[in-house]
C-alpha cells in the first residue's frame, strides 16, 4: 500500500500453516475449539516470564493455514515493428501492436479456521486480484499436515482488509475463536503464527507495543495493534493470539526501510475483525455510516491559528453536497470533537467513528466553529466505495508522496517502476478538482518519486497525461502499454504531453528508468 512514512507501510501477505489434529482435547468429533479456554488454561505459560510456548503452539498452531491463489493476468505482446510499415506481420491489426496474451501468476498469505466446518478468515489483500489485468482462478487452503482444500469466497471487505473463505472437509477441522482485544494491554505476550516467505508453520512471539494505533493513513480502520513479534510477507490474514489463546487480532501490515520485519507491526483488532466476519459469513453486504466530509488533522500549527488544543478533533476542510453533514448544517472550517458523545482523537478519528455506525442512525455531532461550540444532529448516509471515496477526495495540491507499491502490485507497476510516477484514472470529480473539462480524458499523475526524472522535469500531482509518444491514451492501461512498446522499441525515454489545469499542454521528454 502506498504510504506516508519515509519508510512505508508494506501490506505484508502473512502465510500460515499449523498441524492437521488435535493434542489433549478429545476426539475431532467432539469440535471443541482448540483454544477452548479451560483446555487453554491448564497449559498457558505463566504470566510474566513465560519459560516456553510450546504447549499452547501445539494446540493453537493446527487451525492456522496457507493460503495460495492462482491468478490469470493479462499482458502486453508487444510488437518490435509497432509503428513501422511491417506492424502486421505479427497479426495484429494495422496501428494496434498490443495483443492479448495471459499468464499465470500466484500469492501467499495466511489464515485460520474459525468454525469446525470450514469458514477461514483472512485479509482481503491475500484473495484479491494483484492488479487491474488479473483475475483469481482459484484459491486454495493448504493444512499443516499439506492437505489441500478447494476453497470458496465467502465475502470479502476492502476497507477493513477482511475475507472469509469456506472450504470442505470430511470430518470436523481444528479450528480457534475470537478473543477480546479490548482487553488488551500494552506489553503483554501475543504470538503470531504464520507463513512468512513460504516457510509455513512458523511461529513468533513478542508484545503489544501499542493499543489502537493510528498509522497516518486515514480512513475508517486506521487502528491496529502494534507488535514487536517478527511478522513479515507471508504473514498476511494470519492470527495474533494472547496467552489464553484467543485471536486477539489479523496480521495485516508492517513498516520497514527494507520490506522485512524490524518490530514492527500492526494487527486488526478483533473488536474491529469479529463482527465484519460475522457479516461476510452470512453473505451480507458491509455496510457504513458516512458523513460526507473530507477532513484534515487537527495539527500544531493548524491549531494554534483557531486558538485550539491539538489532537481533539479533526478540521473539515470540504463538506459534500446533500450528504449527511452538509444536511445537519456543518460548514468547511467547523472543528469537530464528538460524535455520539465521543471523543475524535488520533486513537479514534472521525472516519472510525462514523464508519462503525450504522446506516441511517441519527447521531448528535460537536464542533467548533469560530470559537464557539456547536451541537448539530446528522443522519448518517451510506459510505461510497474505497474507489468512489478515492476519486472525490483527489487533491492536486496535496504534497508528492515518494512512490510505494502495495506487495499484490496494486499501482500501476509498468507507470511506477519506469517513470517514477503513479497515476489515477480521470472521473468527473476528479476532472472538477483540476479544472478540466469532464470530458477530457487522460490519467491524473497521483504520486511522483522526487528522485525521478519525471520530478526533475517538473511534473507534479495533480498533472493530467493525455498523450505519450504522440498518441493519445484514455487511461492507466494506455499509459502501461505505451511505455511498455517504447521499451520494445529500445528507447530511453517517452515523449508526455502534460497540461496543468487550465493551462496550455506541453510536451516533456522523461527518460524511463533502466530497472
Amino acid at each position: 500500500m502506498t504510504v506516508r512514512y519515509a519508510y512505508g507501510i508494506s501490506a505484508a501477505l502473512l502465510l500460515a500453516g499449523g498441524a492437521a489434529t488435535l493434542t489433549g482435547i478429545g476426539s475431532a468429533g467432539a469440535q471443541t475449539a482448540a483454544n477452548d479456554s479451560a483446555v487453554i488454561r491448564s497449559m498457558a505459560p505463566r504470566a510474566g516470564a513465560p519459560m516456553s510456548f510450546a504447549d499452547l503452539t501445539e494446540q493453537l498452531q493446527p487451525a492456522v493455514v496457507n493460503i495460495s491463489t492462482t491468478q490469470r493476468v493479462r499482458v502486453t505482446n508487444n510488437n518490435p515493428f509497432a509503428g513501422t510499415p511491417f506492424d502486421g506481420l505479427f497479426g495484429n491489426r494495422r496501428g494496434s501492436s498490443n495483443g492479448a496474451q495471459t499468464r499465470e501468476a500466484q500469492s501467499l498469505g495466511s489464515g485460520f479456521i474459525i468454525s469446525a466446518d470450514g469458514y477461514v478468515v483472512t485479509n482481503n489483500h491475500v484473495v484479491a486480484p494483484g492488479n487491474r489485468n488479473s483475475t483469481i482462478e482459484s484459491i486454495t487452503v493448504i493444512m499443516p499436515d499439506r492437505t489441500e482444500y478447494d476453497a470458496t469466497l465467502v465475502g470479502r471487505d476492502a476497507a477493513s482488509d477482511i475475507a472469509v473463505l469456506k472450504i470442505s472437509a470430511k470430518k470436523p477441522l481444528p479450528f480457534v475463536k475470537f478473543g477480546d482485544s479490548n482487553s488488551a494491554r500494552v506489553g503483554d505476550w501475543v504470538i503470531a503464527i504464520g507463513n512468512p516467505f513460504g516457510l509455513g508453520g512458523t511461529v513468533t512471539t513478542g508484545i503489544l507495543s501499542a493499543i489502537h494505533r493510528n498509522t497516518g493513513q486515514g480512513g475508517a480502520y486506521d487502528r491496529f495493534l502494534q507488535t514487536d513479534a517478527s511478522i513479515n510477507r507471508g504473514n498476511s490474514g494470519g492470527p495474533m493470539f494472547d496467552l489464553n489463546g484467543n485471536v486477539i487480532g489479523i496480521n495485516n501490515a508492517i513498516i520497514s526501510p527494507t520490506g522485512g520485519n524490524v518490530g514492527i507491526g500492526f494487527a486488526i483488532p478483533a473488536e474491529v475483525a469479529a463482527p465484519i466476519v460475522e457479516t461476510l459469513r452470512k453473505g451480507e453486504t458491509i455496510e457504513r455510516g458516512y458523513l460526507g466530509v473530507q477532513i484534515t488533522t487537527l495539527t500544531e500549527d493548524l491549531a494554534d491559528s483557531l486558538g485550539l488544543e491539538k489532537n481533539k478533533g479533526e478540521f473539515v476542510q470540504r463538506v459534500e453536497p446533500n450528504e449527511a453533514a452538509a444536511t445537519a448544517g456543518i460548514q468547511a472550517g467547523d472543528v469537530i470533537v464528538k460524535v455520539n458523545n465521543r471523543d475524535v482523537t488520533p486513537d479514534q478519528n472521525l472516519s472510525y467513528l462514523v464508519a462503525n455506525l450504522p446506516v441511517g442512525t441519527s447521531v448528535p455531532i460537536e464542533l467548533i466553529r469560530d470559537g464557539k461550540t456547536v451541537k448539530v444532529n446528522a443522519k448518517l448516509g451510506k459510505r461510497p466505495s474505497e474507489e468512489e471515496l478515492a476519486g472525490s477526495t483527489f487533491d492536486p495540491d496535496a504534497e508528492d508522496n515518494a512512490m510505494g507499491e502495495d506487495e499484490n502490485g496494486a499501482s500501476a507497476q509498468a507507470t511506477a517502476e519506469a517513470l517514477g510516477l503513479s497515476v489515477v484514472d480521470m472521473t468527473a470529480t476528479i476532472a472538477r478538482q483540476i479544472g478540466v473539462p469532464s470530458t477530457q480524458k487522460g490519467v491524473v499523475v497521483s504520486t511522483v518519486d522526487p528522485n525521478s526524472d519525471a520530478a526533475q522535469k517538473g511534473i507534479r500531482r495533480g498533472f493530467l497525461i493525455t498523450r505519450v509518444n504522440r498518441r493519445s491514451i484514455n487511461n492507466a492501461e494506455d499509459l502501461d502499454n505505451a511505455i511498455a512498446n517504447a521499451k520494445n522499441a529500445g528507447r530511453e525515454a517517452v515523449l508526455l504531453q502534460v497540461r496543468r489545469g487550465a493551462r496550455d499542454p506541453q510536451f516533456v521528454a522523461v527518460r524511463l528508468n533502466e530497472k
